[in-house]
């Protein structure tokens, strides 16, 4: 059995592949080598993936995950793969290597990812190139499900929300806004700020939702993909849940400054299958 994993901040997806073309796509908890221990991983994955699989039958795990920034990040994840299948090569990359890998295939393009948090790079078909500083969701991570939480819960608490919307707000959020406040600094408030986006995604034809979307997209694409050099002649592809959820205000702001759109797609895990068969059978 060969494991492909593509780990973010909220949620991780493990693909099994039983031999031939049978697959079977499994969940976790996300995690990640900046805020977990190796002996963290491990519990997460004793506990939530173990039960699913039989890890003597496991021959190869390639591992994509956030926060894997270096060598040492990168053994924090690996260490806890190595225990828990201790007859498995364990390959671990960084998330972004796999957003280029799945969307730009063996062709030149920008590769961004649009989730929880934001990263880009630019991507020659074999390897990364060039890669825009990603500072995560405390200084940067524009056009993230984090970013967005952020400019909503600032917005509302600074009573900048139309009164409709604001309205619709507490309804759907009554405990407050010191419960708000106290749970955004508790630890993980990267992922509870990314959950604010379902609310956006359920007002998102609110023309000050729209706007809000917009701005933080279009903070994204001016600070990290116009970047790139030749960044108007190659694609722009996007991976990631907001990329998707809110495409159409995405080409939007691609078209406003004449940028061209490539792939747009929610979860690179199966695009990843696809380059890994490629690469066995080559």
């Amino acid at each position: 059995m060969v494991i492909i994993a593509d780990c973010g901040s909220t949620k991780c997806d493990w693909l099994l592949l039983h031999g031939g073309r049978d697959q079977q796509l499994e969940n976790t908890v996300g995690f990640s080598p900046f805020f977990h221990t190796t002996e963290e991983i491990k519990t997460i994955l004793v506990e939530q993936l173990m039960p699913k699989l039989n890890p003597a039958l496991v021959t190869e795990v390639y591992f994509y995950g956030t926060g894997v920034h270096d060598e040492h990040r990168s053994e924090i994840v690996g260490a806890a793969l190595r225990s828990v299948f201790p007859d498995a090569v364990v390959e671990v990359e960084h998330d972004l290597l796999a957003a280029a890998r799945s969307v730009c295939g063996h062709n030149a393009g920008i590769a961004c990812i649009l989730g929880t948090g934001s990263n880009s790079c630019y991507y020659d078909g074999k390897q990364i190139l060039d890669n825009v500083p990603s500072l995560g969701w405390l200084l940067g991570d524009e056009g993230s499900g984090t970013h967005l939480g952020k400019a909503l819960l600032r917005a509302w608490f600074y009573r900048e929300l139309p009164a409709d919307l604001n309205a619709t707000f507490n309804k759907a959020f009554p405990e407050g806004q010191d419960a708000i406040k106290d749970r955004v600094y508790d630890k993980g408030a990267n992922a509870y700020l990314a959950t604010f986006t379902r609310f956006l995604g359920d007002n998102v034809q609110h023309p000050f939702v729209q706007n809000l979307i917009s701005d933080s997209l279009g903070e994204f694409l001016d600070r990290q993909a116009c970047k790139y050099s030749g960044h108007q002649h190659v694609p722009i592809h996007f991976v990631g849940s907001i990329a998707y959820h809110f495409q159409d205000i995405l080409v939007r702001c691609l078209e406003e400054r004449k940028l061209k759109l490539g792939t747009v797609v929610r979860k690179p895990i199966y695009s990843l299958a696809d380059f890994h068969r490629h690469k066995t059978d080559h």
